[in-house]
């Protein structure tokens, strides 16, 4: 008896794990579906969303700057990256200037060194995330930075 009732119970446990696995599956197709580009943001602007990011690597604020200029009014997203583009870059280049100062006097050349390496590699990582993030649709904003233009 003690061996049908433990036959009963392996069913319903196994019941159980397969509407939970249908659950967990059900789950990561949602997210699947959510790390799709959108449909919303057209291949152009995300093209123009991600240059406004990733050039900013390269020419400080000037790129995105002239980029949310020219294309604000024709895409709402590209306006508003652009916008969290040329902000973070504004910040990017305040947070360097500092630490330049900092390394040109004496006593600050311990701090400044590694401050300018920091915001370095920050602006490195932070922009490549956006450029990917951009691209994919979604919108992004930098977790460090000052709203110069909003």
């Amino acid at each position: 008896m003690a061996d049908n009732n433990e036959n009963k119970e392996v069913p319903d446990s196994a019941a159980n794990e397969s509407q939970e696995e249908q659950k967990a599956k059900a789950e990561q197709g949602e997210e699947i579906q959510q790390e799709q580009p959108s449909e919303e943001v057209g291949k152009e602007a995300r093209m123009w969303a991600m240059l406004c990011h990733l050039l900013g690597l390269f020419t400080c604020f000037i790129a995105p700057l002239i980029i949310w200029l020219i294309k604000k009014d024709e895409e709402p997203f590209v306006d508003n990256q652009g916008k969290e583009a040329l902000n973070f870059q504004i910040t990017v280049a305040i947070g360097g200037f500092v630490a330049i100062v900092l390394i040109i006097t004496v006593i600050g050349a311990c701090i400044g060194i590694p401050l300018l390496v920091a915001v370095g590699i920050v602006d490195l990582i932070f922009c490549i995330v956006a450029s990917v993030k951009a691209n994919s649709g979604e919108a992004y904003r930098y977790p460090v930075s000052i709203r110069f233009v909003r």
